[in-house]
């Protein structure tokens, strides 16, 4: 797909193929990254449903949902999938169109979280997000099939590496921070914050859009974090051995957050 850098050597060639039936060939080679120019921005991202990520700065950015875009497409192929005779040759070619579909969506999503990704490292210093459960909100039986087209983690995962070649630093901050019920003006945390709540109004006479008052208090937390310097997460106590732990995680990628 591009050019290997120039004087590199490939250490490993790796031939695979996938369910859609596609080739693929994987070289890997050693690549010094050039890091991106230093910059003063910095961004916290509110990730979600409706908007895929809403940033601090205001803007919305809407979420492709691209397994919605194919879900009659790939429904229409699971049925046809579902007709043939099992060991059949028909049935293998059944198969082999849920695959197609399938790849077609993942491939669209991962292109649309790369560019994403590589456009939020390249224009900030510094990207802070949460610490989001996915494993436990797709146990929500409503919302597990767009949590899982959104695909957060590989946004999450993708925004880590690059940072790292770009010389960026990503600031995790704990799930438990109250980002969407905290008013960003006077400090004030509501006692409920409901999922249809998309905009309220503090006491102090605030009136906050849930998705962007979240975001900037992430990013308010994700700086005061950073600024402490703290890489390691608290110790807990264990509930089998009654010792406490602590969980070691990179930098870039974790950070503490002072209870309010």
């Amino acid at each position: 797909s591009r050019p290997l850098p120039q004087g590199a050597e490939p250490t490993t060639v790796t031939v695979s193929r996938d369910a859609a039936g596609r080739w693929f060939v994987s070289l890997l080679v050693e690549e010094t990254v050039t890091p991106a120019p230093a910059t003063t921005n910095a961004v916290g991202v509110d990730a979600g449903i409706t908007s895929l990520v809403t940033l601090s700065t205001g803007e919305k950015i809407a979420n492709p949902r691209q397994e919605r875009r194919d879900r009659a497409r790939l429904a229409r192929a699971q049925r046809e999938l579902s007709r043939k005779a099992k060991g059949s040759a028909n049935r293998a070619k059944a198969r082999l169109k849920v695959a197609r579909v399938h790849a077609r969506i993942a491939d669209r999503r991962r292109d649309f979280l790369h560019k994403l990704s590589t456009r939020l490292v390249r224009e900030n210093q510094t990207v802070v997000i949460e610490d989001l459960t996915v494993r436990n909100l797709l146990k929500n039986g409503k919302l597990a099939r767009a949590i899982s087209d959104a695909s957060w983690t590989e946004l999450r995962s993708m925004l880590e590496y690059k940072c790292a070649w770009y010389g960026r630093e990503l600031v995790v901050i704990d799930r438990f921070f109250p980002s969407s019920k905290l008013c960003g003006a006077c400090g004030t945390i509501a006692a409920k914050m409901p999922l249809n709540v998309r905009e309220w109004t503090c006491d102090c006479g605030t009136l906050h859009d849930r998705d962007v008052n979240a975001a900037r208090n992430i990013l308010a937390a994700g700086l005061a974090a950073s600024a402490c310097g703290d890489g390691v997460r608290p110790q807990r106590e264990s509930s089998r051995t009654g010792r406490s732990s602590v969980k070691q995680e990179p930098q870039r990628a974790t950070a503490g957050i002072p209870r309010l």
